[in-house]
């Protein structure tokens, strides 16, 4: 399959963002085939610090920045600032995660870019976002979690607060930024104009909290929490197997008859507690118990092969591993093998929306720092090798190292001839 089969083939995209949210959002992109230049400073995207590793690479900033390029520019000096606008004066996408205001001071705020590039679609992903009176204020996942009721909501009814398992925050940011950016290209198209796209993490953590938000903004009320069962049906929640637990989603009166012949408890329907679903979810505990009288003498297999026979929606809780290791995953091509270039391949996750006009998205490895610095530059910038070696002398660019020994000057006028 080629690029030219993807939907965003020809888009450019400038991507000054660092660890999760922000290049996630302008990996989707690079998913669907837009050309993503990922501008590092000379220490590089603090990820790529952070493990797991594999080959020396971490393995979250591979997952967070595949089918990227990386130059190495210097923001805080003039001549980096100005090369930094030119390739945003080319672009049609830019994404950043600074605090608000470091990317005006660093030149490349949206009022400055915009000015050179009024096509230009500018998306920033920051904690709080670009107004109000915590916009301020850095923020990590743990933050948003406990700020926008997450933690609250979460852990068993006598427990302490509780985070979900991933950082969900900085994944649902990520994914809210490329839906904007998405929508504003949609609309470039038609007025010729860009947009500044502001996501604000706590926006989009509340956003996510779908449940609990339409629940206050009804009642008023906030939920309380109720461990791993629904708030509001039951059965609908983990119960206990001899060698494990299972998850059971039971949310109308005939499945819940179909339940009760399967576990050789025809009365419950007729009981008066299990009548109803608020019923159920009023006697909770005692409904537990007479499930769990029948799943505690039999194994987590056991119980899934008869309530799934019977039609009743029910898992095994597993783990990642089994998930992704999975025949359905493996079908559905959740993750796949990139080369690296060495010989080697790397193991990254693919976007999972499916398109009938393209047979499948692309996903290449994640960038060294510097990789492409000098092919890009001399591509996008017409910049010659005496250029390059100039400005990498100067500090202003720096290049991948992998021959120390040749002389800095000579290199880069060799790679930029072929770039």
């Amino acid at each position: 399959m080629t690029e030219s089969m993807l939907p965003l083939q020809g888009i450019r995209v400038i991507d000054f963002s660092r660890v999760l949210a922000g290049p996630l959002c302008s990996a989707l992109l690079g998913d669907l085939g837009a050309e993503i230049v990922k501008i590092e400073p000379p220490g590089g995207d603090d990820y790529r610090a952070i493990g797991p590793f594999a080959h020396g690479e971490s393995g979250l900033f591979s997952a967070m920045n595949r089918n990227k390029q990386s130059v190495v520019i210097d923001l805080k000096s003039e001549a980096g600032r100005a090369l930094a606008q030119s390739l945003c004066a080319q672009a049609d996408v830019v994404v950043e995660n600074f605090r608000p205001g470091v990317a005006q001071r660093l030149g490349i705020g949206y009022e400055t870019l915009a000015a050179l590039n009024p096509a230009l679609v500018y998306a920033s992903v920051s904690g709080f976002g670009q107004s109000g009176p915590q916009s301020h204020r850095p923020a990590y996942d743990i933050i948003l979690q406990a700020m926008c009721g997450l933690m609250d909501a979460t852990g068993a009814p006598d427990g302490e607060p509780t985070l979900v398992g991933e950082s969900v925050s900085d994944v649902v940011s990520g994914i809210f930024a490329s839906w904007g950016v998405l929508a504003a290209l949609l609309a470039r198209d038609r007025t010729g104009k860009g947009t500044h796209v502001d996501v604000a993490m706590f926006d989009a953590t509340l956003s996510l909290a779908a449940t609990l938000v339409s629940r206050y903004a009804t009642t008023g009320a906030v939920q309380s929490r109720v461990g791993n069962r629904h708030p509001s049906s039951a059965p609908f929640g983990a119960f206990r197997a001899s060698d494990g637990h299972f998850v059971v989603a039971v949310l109308n009166n005939r499945l819940f008859e179909r339940l009760a012949q399967t576990i050789d408890a025809p009365d419950l329907p007729e009981d008066v507690r299990f009548a109803s679903d608020l019923a159920r979810c009023e006697h909770e505990s005692a409904l537990r118990e007479r499930i769990e009288a029948w799943s505690r003498s039999r194994t987590v297999a056991q119980v899934n092969a008869a309530l799934s026979e019977a039609g009743i929606p029910v898992a095994p809780i597993q783990s990642v591993r089994a998930a992704l290791e999975s025949e359905q995953a493996r079908e559905r091509g959740l993750l796949t093998d990139a080369p690296t270039g060495d010989g080697k391949t790397v193991r990254l996750p693919r976007q999972p929306v499916k398109f009938s006009a393209w047979p499948a998205t692309r996903t290449t490895r994640a960038p060294r720092l510097g990789e492409h610095t000098l092919s890009v530059l001399s591509t996008r910038l017409g910049l010659d090798g005496a250029d390059l070696a100039a400005l990498c002398e100067a500090g202003a660019i720096g290049v991948e190292v992998t021959h120390p020994s040749i002389d800095q000057e000579t290199e880069i006028k060799e790679e930029s001839s072929h770039a």
